[in-house]
């Protein structure tokens, strides 16, 4: 995206005065109130680029994580609670004898 405008371009820009141009008062009150548009303007866009890579950086390190481990502590648990309650319905109180 490129900007044609800047706040120092806007700031400088000079018109041609004429018998019925604009009042030149109100001309400069409304460059001002642009000028302050584009500051915030590029503010913004600055700081939504900044989370924008802040957020890819963070979204490459979790991909690069290993979800594996939680997966299979999650598995194991599944496992051995099966065999238990296997165990308890095969052997029934002799186990605990």
């Amino acid at each position: 995206m490129d900007l044609k405008l800047s706040s120092k371009i806007i700031l400088e820009k000079e018109f041609k005065k004429s018998m019925k141009g604009y009042h030149i008062d109100q001309v400069d009150q409304f460059l001002d109130q642009i000028m302050e548009d584009y500051d915030t303007f590029e503010k913004k866009l600055s700081e939504l680029q900044a989370e924008n890579e802040r957020l890819k950086a963070e979204l490459d390190n979790n991909s690069r994580k290993s979800v594996t481990p939680q997966t299979n502590s999650n598995t194991n648990f599944d496992i051995l609670k099966r065999l238990s309650n296997l165990e308890k319905h095969v052997f029934g109180s002799k186990l605990y004898e």
